[in-house]
């Protein structure tokens, strides 16, 4: 099994293109699965059955995983037994009766554009630190990044002049975000008041975001920094990597703009995707409507 799980995450790399975070992602949902299929004796794919699947993912929740994650690991699996079945290892596929995995969704978490306000403040701006992270914030918020997207932004990335940033995002696939003059001057801040110090190791290094160390801001340091100061700003609610994102696009939703759009600034390959903000506005308009409808 563990063999075949091996080309699979090869073919992933050479064939897909997908990053390494993914792949990362895929490595760790699918060795989860085999330990599980171990632990019930299947020593093949072929021995795997739907119910295997279902079981799988039922101990996982279970286990107290998210309803998003069950969906990645849905995806994994289907993922892997179509690659077996098209290269010949497999007759027939466990998972081609099985519910789409958008089925698993829920609406992903966001903030208010008040707990944003906030969470923008918690940073001490007379601190390099405290504007490194007030930029990384504001360029989260403007830009919709993923948090892997920022930690890899370069200053060549920055279109200051322009009003855009640069990004690579998932299949090495570039795409062009506009960003707002607030984000910027956070920028701009940072630059004059801080990088310079943090680079002085590692000069060389072109990343927006530097460490003490001079290297690129790690995406789960980033992450555990955003959880902090979400604490630091009164936020009750659960902090995720891509909760500013989320917050991005649909406050972008909530004051007009098109769906479309949305979809190129997050790099969403398809629509699809991008549709789940929908849901999150349409329980905005039901609110208002339920407060001022006078039939509501």
């Amino acid at each position: 099994m563990h063999d075949l799980l091996d080309q699979f995450l090869d073919w992933l790399m050479l064939e897909r293109g997908l990053s390494d975070n993914t792949r990362g992602a895929y490595a760790h949902d699918l060795g989860v699965f085999a330990d599980f299929l171990a632990r019930r004796g299947r020593s093949s794919p072929a021995e795997v059955t739907r119910s295997d699947i279902l079981d799988h993912l039922l101990d996982q929740k279970k286990a107290g995983l998210a309803t998003p994650s069950l969906a990645r690991h849905l995806v994994a699996i289907k993922v892997f037994f179509r690659y077996l079945c098209n290269e010949g290892f497999l007759a027939s596929n466990p998972t081609d009766a099985m519910e789409s995995p958008r089925l698993w969704k829920i609406l992903p978490p966001t903030l208010t554009v008040e707990e944003v306000d906030a969470l923008l403040r918690a940073p001490d701006v007379s601190t390099p630190r405290g504007r490194r992270d007030k930029a990384i914030l504001e360029t989260f918020y403007a830009t919709g990044l993923r948090v892997s997207e920022l930690s890899a932004l370069t200053v060549d990335d920055v279109q200051a002049d322009a009003g855009f940033v640069r990004c690579v995002g998932k299949g090495d696939k570039e795409r062009v975000v506009p960003i707002g003059r607030k984000a910027l001057d956070a920028i701009a801040a940072w630059m004059r008041g801080g990088r310079g110090e943090y680079s002085r190791r590692n000069p060389s290094c072109r990343a927006v975001f530097l460490s003490r160390l001079g290297l690129p801001l790690d995406r789960t340091v980033i992450w555990r920094y955003i959880r902090a100061y979400a604490r630091e700003a009164g936020i009750a609610k659960p902090i995720h990597p891509h909760t500013l994102r989320h917050s991005f696009a649909t406050h972008l939703l909530a004051n007009g703009a098109s769906l479309r759009t949305i979809q190129e600034m997050l790099g969403h390959a398809d629509i699809s995707t991008t549709q789940i903000y929908t849901h999150v506005d349409q329980s905005r308009l039901q609110a208002i409507h339920r407060k001022f409808h006078p039939r509501a």
